[in-house]
This record gives C-alpha cells, structure tokens and sequence, in this order.
C-alpha cells in the first residue's frame, strides 16, 4: 500500500493543486455564498411545487406549477435506481456549488491527458486549459449546471476510448461504460449528441487505420467492447431516456399538431429560434483574442477616458454623467450601440481558448505525427462549421435538414465546448512531440512557423484592426436612428457616439491583441529555452502550467467575479407584489393565476408564488406552445383562462403601468358536466373552435375521440343537479367524486398527457380522452363515483428497473476489470 502511494504521489499532490485552485478563484463558495444564476433562477421558479413536495418526503413526476402542468422529467426526478444518481449527490455534498464541477472538469480533463501519455505537470496544466476555457466559466455562471456536467465528462469518455482502442478492452470499456452512464445521467442531450459527432470521427480515422495496417480485427474487437459499454450506459440510464423520448415527442421539439395559423415547424425547432445563438465567422477570432468583438453584452465597463464617454463630455456634460451614460449604451441598453457588436441577440462573453493555446494548436497542426491529429483537426473544422447556424449556414441546413435529431437543439454556437476540448489536446500533444523529437532543428524552424502564422495574425490586429473587422454591428444604423430620438434629435452628437464606441470597440480588440502576443512571445520563449537544452522537462512542463494558468484566470475573472456570489439567504427568489398575500391566502389547492404583464413563456417569476399559465422551461409541451401562440399572443382569450380554471388575472394599469389582480368570476373550477359536444376534424379545426366557445357548456372533442362517447348512454343538461367535485389533490394523484342521474361528460382543467396518465372509476381503470385541445375529459356514469386520475407512466417506474439491473452490471464491470489489471500487474512483476 505505502508502495502504490509512493508510485502516485504526483497524482495526489496534482489534484491537491486543483483543490487549491478552486478555493482560491471560487472562495466565496468556501464561505457559504452561492452564484446568483439566472437559469437557477428559472429552474427553482420551475420546481417550486415539486420542492414543495420534496419537503414533505414526497416524490411527484408531474406539476402543475408551470404551463398548466407538465411532466417532471426535464425538471427533476429522483432516478434512485441509477447509480450515477448516488455518485453526483455524493459530489454535491462534499462540494459546493460550483466546485464539484469544476473538479470534474480539472479530474477528467487530467485523466484524458495522462492516457494521452503526458507528464503529470503537462497533464495538468491541459486540464486547467480545458476547464477555465471561457465558456466552462460563463455557463457555471449562467446557471446551465446540467450542460457544464454533461461537459466535464466529454474528456474521460474519449480517455475510455483511446484505452479501448489501445488493446485494454475490458478496463478501458468499463470505464467508458461509467463515463457515459455519468454523461447521460446530466440530461443534456444536446451536449452528449455533439459529443458522439466527435466519436463518430474517431471511428472513422481508427477504421481507415486499421484497414491501412492490417489490424481490423483488434478494431472490431475494441468496437465490440465500446458497443457494450453503450448498452451499459443506456441501460443505467433506462429510465431517464426512456421517459425523455417519450416525452419528447409530445414536446416543442416534436411534430406539429397544427398545419395552418401556425409558425411552428411540422417538426423540431424552428430554425430561426435554433440559429438564433450562432458564431459569427470572424468572431472566431475570440479564440485568440478575447475581446476581438467586444467582450460579453455589459461586461466591458467604459471610464473617462474611453471615446464615447468624451463624446459626450465635449457636448457639455460632466465626467461622472458621460461615463454613466457612455456604458449604459455600451452595456447594451441600445440596439447596435453596445461593446459587443456580433450578431448573437447578446452574449455573456467570448469563447476564448488562450493565446498559448492557440499558437501550440498552429504549432501541433504543424509537428504532430500521430494520427489524432487527424481527428482532432477534422473535429475542430466541423464544429466550428456547425457553429456558424445562420452566419455561415451550408453545413449547418444541411445537419439541420437532412440529420437525425440535429434540429431538435438550439444555440448552435454550444457545439464549441468540444471545440474547447480538441484545441488544448493537440496544443498539449505538440509540446509532447517537442519533448521526444530529437531533431531540434526541424522543430525550430516549426516552432518559429507557428510564431510567425499566430504573431502575424496578431499584429494585423493590433497595427490594422479594421483590415479584417468592421467593428460595425449590422443594426448600428437603427441604434443611431433611436438615440438620435432620445437626444432630442441631435444627429450630431449620435453620430459622433457612434463613431466614438466603433474607436472603443477597437481599442478594446488591439487590448487584448497586445496581451495576447505577449504570451505567446513568453510560450515561444520558454520552448526555445528547452530546444536550446537551457530548462528540462520539469521546468517546461511548470512553466506552462504556470502561464495557461495566469492566461486563463484574467479572462474568466472577467465574467465571473466575487460580486456574483451571493449570501445563501439572500435567496434568488423574487420579492412579492402586494397581491401576493391575498392569492395565497386561497386554501383552494389546484387553481391557477395568469399574468398578462408577463411574457409567457420565459416567466421566472410567477411559477414561485402561483400556479401559473406561464414558467420557463425549455421542455414545455407542444400543446401548451400551441395555444399561447394562437390565444394569448394578439388577444387575450378569456374562453380559455376560464377552462384552465384562471381564477385570478394580473394586469397592468395602462397609465401607471403598475400591476393589479382581478379576480375571474367565470373560471370553470377544477372539473364540470357540460351541456353538449361539438366535433373537430383536427387540431385546427379544435383550435379555431375554441377561439370564442362557452368552456362551462361545450366541449370541443376531435373525431378521433367519438368512439369513447357513447351518445345513447350521455344526457346532456338533464340533470341540472349532477355534480362533480375534487376532493383529493395531489400533482400527480387526483380524486374526484361525482354523482348523477344519468351519464355526463365531464372535463377536468388538467392537461391532457396520455403517456402516464391514467383513470380509474371505483379503482376500475376506465379510458379517457382529450378535450379543448388541452384537457382532459371522460364520460362519467350514471350514480354515484370516486374518479382517480394516477400519473404511473412506465417509462419511468420499467425503466427504474432496468436502471438497477444496468447499475448492478456497471459495478460488477468495473470491480472485475480492476481486479483483471491489477493481476495483470503482479503477474507482469513476477
């Protein structure tokens, strides 16, 4: 045991260097302060009732808290079957937010590095390139947790392959079998899908190489191992796949229900809406130089001396007021006017990969003899492609039109982070070559190549900016046009502010040029020093670990700062309004609020307090999307607010533009009998029909449903005293009980999802059908009943099952190949 210690001591003191690391760039995290995140935001705003429950001890699958209600799954479920589940929780425990993350980063980038057979020094100092990549920094900020731990585990995925692919079928499988269990288990599809592009890559290199040597057997062989360690990882992740492709269909990203009076696609996303995050062409540039386009929208504060400040201090104005007024039009505050002047609706920041990065990716492009090169450069060339969407779209209509699943993911410019993982691995593997090249002179005149390509880029941004950029935002004309109009039509002043923040813009750019050129100068340096035989391969080794490290926290610490930890109690939860109060003093336990000041679908603040029309999730049903676009977007439809029983309605004064509650008399209550049927087509023909309908009285049912009415049996409005209560609430458990002289058709203002749902009269499960176009309904018969509606969809509770048989198969897997190296490791000493 001391021996195996001894052996890997380097490991422990490295990672005892990554824990340094993290408590010193995320100390407020040590003290019990936690990232103020916008998407956390959402997501608790989201999963108020189901903490709610979660409080109580009590496990639910669908909520009614947002849009209506929808499935649970995209929102949080307990997964216990999976063990993956168990190792992220142990994880959250140690660590705070964001820490564990990061340590996944750092852990398995490290890991990828040291199967890539790099010295630990090297090993780490490719991990912490990978891991404080700009954007890895800017997502833990934004809050998109479940996206950054689909990222931390890209890196010991690929290191699983490579051990495959390398002949250690059986720990090399497992581990890839464990790796992906884990990057399932983040439930970022879109992440693990870019991810697989890149495999597919390697696949195919790995296969060509193979044919060309004559090894296609061993290939097949390793191929077999990776094809069980997928089943493995989908089979521990049953449950959770098995529930989102279901889900899924019935989604924003599935089919169409409508064919006309609707934007929507027949099915996916809209392109538009997928492109609407894409990278820029030139603003790749940011790879090397961060501010190249500006920074993030609002992250680059202006002080008096900045162009646009004077602007406004030569019209007049004092010091304090233009600098003030100068970074609330560079913040963004108007459209073409701001810092950032790319074509993204706004940006949190740059997707900067380091400078020293970049010239060692040149310079591995250019002496990198292994064949990964191949598949690195392959990768990198079609990723970035991808990421272009609308600003360079030939490749990317084509995966959007024409490959399987490719147009069910938005912000296309996400694709990057593999992007961000491909330039470290070959920058790092370039210095490698430099260290078992014994021909320093050939490397030399490389090494000066790859300074000339990268320096030169650099001085044509810093002496010539504007010979590859315009520094010019496409909509800076109407920003000019609106500030014109606030400066009480002073065109003079706009056009000098505009003027002013281009000449900001390039100031900011020929910046971060300069400071760029000034690493990779000390990069060329210290692997001169090297080649000349004046430092070894320690001193090498450090001294870029040191200068990635001083490289990459200076960007990050850009967009994200001590200020955007905040104390735990100074919770993210928004402040009520003064209504608030008064609508949670209702003991009713299944109404809903609508609030017309709120933009539906990205409402973060009214799924806290209410039961709500709107929320923000990404995962909403297509349905619910559907109708808000056909009856809430022109005109209010007061028809449907009292369907999904609204009993309050929030307003704005139009003359104060102050909020005020009104309650709605007419909301239908939780289920009623109604006096007749009136049949669709289709969808269409449902949704133009309840565009103006009494919901209390009639119901709109599609044709498709007719057979479970049976008309003879039904007496619609005869019994004027049948009644239909809810006596039992629970989000995904309701009781009703109903009584009658004759068969009703009753709806309920629950929306309508018919995988899981199911119905049951006096404990008899009984078929129901869809009403409304978003409700749920049945024929009741005649007497008196208890009616139960479960949520049981057996994507989740089969798929549970076959998690723990997956989870017993993963462990088992693993304990065994442990065991078969380390007797291949006595047996190799003996």
């Amino acid at each position: 045991m001391n021996n195996w210690f001894k052996r890997n001591g380097i490991h422990f003191a490295i990672i005892g260097i990554f824990l340094v690391l993290c408590f010193l760039y995320f100390t407020p995290a040590f003290q019990g302060k936690t990232l103020g995140q916008a998407d956390v935001t959402g997501a608790q705003s989201a999963a108020t009732e189901i903490n709610a429950y979660k409080a109580k001890d009590t496990t639910i699958l669908w909520t009614n808290q947002i849009f209506g209600g929808m499935p649970a799954f995209q929102l949080w479920a307990p997964y216990k079957a999976n063990i993956t589940t168990h190792i992220i929780h142990v994880l959250k425990v140690i660590f705070p937010n964001p820490i564990d993350t990061v340590l996944l980063l750092l852990l398995g980038a490290y890991f990828l590095f040291i199967v890539l057979k790099l010295n630990p020094w090297l090993a780490a100092a490719g991990a912490i390139a990978f891991t404080f990549s700009s954007y890895n920094i800017i997502y833990l900020v934004a809050g998109h947790s479940n996206q950054e731990y689909a990222i931390a585990f890209f890196a010991p995925i690929l290191a699983g392959i490579i051990l495959t692919l390398r002949g250690k079928y059986l720990l090399g499988g497992s581990l890839t079998a464990l790796f992906l269990a884990m990057e399932i288990r983040a439930n970022h599809i879109q992440m693990t899908y870019y991810l697989m592009l890149a495999i597919l890559i390697l696949a195919g290199i790995e296969l060509y190489h193979a044919i060309k040597t004559k090894t296609v057997s061993a290939f097949l062989k390793s191929l077999a191992y990776l094809g069980g360690a997928l089943l493995l990882a989908v089979a521990v992740n049953a449950s959770i796949l098995w529930s989102t492709y279901d889900y899924g269909k019935e989604t924003t990203r599935g089919q169409s229900n409508l064919t006309q009076h609707t934007t929507e696609p027949s099915t996916g996303l809209a392109k538009d809406y997928a492109y609407q995050w894409s990278q820029g062409v030139g603003e790749s540039l940011t790879f090397l130089v961060p501010n190249a386009y500006g920074g993030g929208t609002g992250t680059e504060a202006l002080d008096q001396n900045s162009e646009t400040a004077k602007a406004f201090i030569n019209k007049g104005a004092s010091e304090d007021q233009a600098v003030q007024t100068a970074n609330k039009i560079a913040g963004g505050g108007l459209q073409g006017l701001g810092t950032y002047w790319g074509n993204k609706p706004n940006t949190s920041g740059p997707w900067y990969f380091g400078a020293v990065i970049c010239f060692l990716f040149v310079l591995g492009l250019l002496i990198v003899k292994n064949r990964i090169k191949w598949w690195l450069l392959a990768t990198v060339i079609l990723t970035m492609l991808l990421s272009f969407g609308g600003n360079w779209p030939y490749v990317s209509d084509l995966f959007f039109n024409y490959f399987p699943l490719y147009n069910k993911f938005r912000a296309v410019e996400s694709i990057l982070t593999v992007t961000s993982l491909c330039f470290p691995i070959l920058a790092f593997l370039a210095i490698k070559e430099i260290i078992d090249t014994p021909d320093n002179a050939a490397i030399f005149k490389k090494l000066k190549l790859a300074l000339y390509i990268t320096g030169g880029l650099l001085l044509v941004l810093i002496l010539l900016p504007d010979l590859f950029l315009s520094f010019r935002a496409t909509d800076q004309a109407a920003g000019v046009t609106t500030l014109t109009q606030a400066l009480n039509n002073d065109n003079a002043l706009a056009a000098s502010v505009s003027s002013a923040i281009v000449k900001d813009r390039i100031g900011l750019e020929r910046a971060d040029a300069i400071r760029s050129l000034i690493f990779i100068v000390i990069a060329f340096g210290v692997l001169w020093a090297f080649i000349k035989h004046k430092i070894n391969v320690t001193i090498l080794s450090v001294a870029f670990l040191a200068l990635i490290l001083i490289d990459m926290w200076q960007i990050d610490k850009r967009y994200l700062k001590d200020e955007n930890f905040t104390e735990k109690q100074e919770s993210n939860q928004p402040q009520p309004r003064e209504f608030e109060q008064f609508i949670s003093g209702n003991t009713d336990p299944d109404f809903r609020v609508f609030d017309a000041t709120a933009t539906i679908k990205y409402d973060m603040f009214n799924p806290f307090f209410h039961k709500s029309l709107s929320g923000y999730s990404a995962a909403r049903l297509k349905r619910i999307d559907e109708l808000i676009d056909n009856q809430f977007t022109k005109t209010l439809n007061h028809d449907v607010l009292d369907m999904m029983n609204v009993k309050y309605i929030i307003y704005a004064d139009p003359k104060t533009q102050a909020s005020s509650m009104h309650i709605n008399p007419t909301a239908c209550g939780h289920a009623w009998f109604v006096k007749s049927v009136k049949y669709a087509k289709n969808a269409d023909e449902e949704m133009l029909a309840i565009s103006s309908f009494p919901p209390k009285d009639e119901a709109i049912v599609d044709k498709q449903y007719s057979s479970l009415i049976d008309t003879k049996a039904v007496k619609f409005g005869v019994d004027t005293s049948a009644t239909i209560k809810l006596t039992h609430y629970n989000p995904d458990d309701m009781v009703y009980t109903t009584s009658s002289s004759s068969s009703q058709i009753a709806v309920f203002s629950e929306v309508y999802y018919n995988k899981g749902w199911k119905m049951f009269i006096d404990g008899k499960e009984t078929p129901y059908f869809r009403a409304d176009y978003l409700l749920r309904a049945a024929q009741i018969p005649v007497g008196n009943h208890t009616v139960e509606f479960k949520f049981h969809p057996v994507s989740y509770y089969a798929g549970e099952d076959i998690s723990f048989a997956g989870s017993v198969l993963l462990v088992l897997a693993l304990g065994y190949a442990g065991y078969a190296e380390s007797k291949k490791k006595k047996v190799a000493k003996a």
